[in-house]
């Protein structure tokens, strides 16, 4: 038997909501779990794709590989060990570059491990798991139920969450450079602790932001995004990211520039005029540093991962 799971990519942070806030993208890894029928034959874990080749070098195909590690957490939950598996990613979301990949990799195994057996884990369980592997629940919430999420970790490992009413005719527009920036190295320029203001600043935007939705306030929501925590200490990771933020101010439509998740991908959120301006304003602005991108405007994806 096998179970494949179409997991989506996922924008944690958006600028004030640090750790807490994320957002699903209609783009997709697809993550198959079969239980191999003949003893002895152990794990075996595919990267498939267009760029399997190079992801492979990427994406660990040992039991080190972060969905195996949280399917084996899964069947421990359950009382046994996940002997003869066959794994395969098809990999649709960009590595290293702010969209959840591991997020979407490590919800879609679950879900598909969780299928195989019987359904032993409700969504609470496998959110616990899954955090305790990503270490973070702002990516994988939102690749579990889609939508636009606030989560928290507990100090009992469980997760609690809220989905927000995204306002449909607001678009994200997603800038993708031609460069990786590893979750832990952007996670490294990060302090120990911040002052007491850039704290009171972040809470008064992330209160502003959750109200700037509710009601689709897009005047609120330029102001909203604004971030103290995070974004300064990472800019020097991502060439040009000041110079796109300021353009960007002054642009009809755009309500918010900020790192994708960790970067080094940029998310414009809109309100869905005049995409076709601010994806000319981020390539003119890292052309002319001569960094290379992709560009392209979703709107949310509202249902999460879900079997194939």
């Amino acid at each position: 038997m096998k179970v494949s799971v179409q997991s989506p990519a996922t924008i944690a942070n958006l600028g004030c909501g640090f750790d807490c806030f994320g957002l699903a993208l209609p783009v997709y890894n697809v993550i198959t779990v079969e239980e191999t029928i003949l003893p002895g034959s152990g794990v075996e874990i595919n990267v498939l794709g267009a760029d399997a080749d190079s992801l492979s070098e990427n994406i660990p195909t040992s039991k080190n590989n972060i969905v195996f590690r949280a399917i084996e957490l899964l069947y421990n939950y359950v009382g046994q060990a996940p002997s003869e598996l066959k794994i395969n990613i098809k990999t649709g979301i960009p590595i290293a570059r702010g969209m959840g990949s591991s997020a979407s990799v490590i919800t879609g195994g679950l879900l598909a491990a969780n299928e195989l057996l019987g359904r032993p884990a409700d969504q609470n369980v496998l959110l616990a798991i899954a955090n305790e592997i990503e270490g973070h629940p702002d990516n994988i919430t939102p690749a579990f139920v889609g939508g636009m999420t606030i989560a928290c970790l507990e100090e009992t490992g469980s997760v609690t969450y809220r989905k927000l009413p995204w306002p449909k005719e607001w678009k994200i527009t997603v800038c993708n450079p031609d460069f990786e920036l590893a979750t832990d190295i952007s996670r490294s320029v990060l302090p120990e602790n911040v002052p007491m203001k850039d704290a009171v600043f972040n809470l008064r935007h992330a209160s502003m932001f959750i109200q700037a939705v509710h009601t689709k306030d897009e005047e609120l929501m330029k102001l909203a995004m604004a971030d103290k925590l995070h974004q300064p200490y990472r800019m020097k990771l991502v060439p040009g990211l000041n110079n796109i933020m300021d353009e960007l101010k002054h642009t009809d439509g755009a309500l918010g520039c900020v790192l994708a998740g960790a970067g080094p991908s940029i998310a414009v959120v809109s309100n869905g005029k005049n995409t076709d301006e601010i994806k000319d304003i981020v390539h003119t602005c890292w052309d002319n540093i001569n960094v290379n991108s992709k560009i392209h405007t979703y709107s949310i994806e509202e249902k999460g991962a879900r079997i194939l």
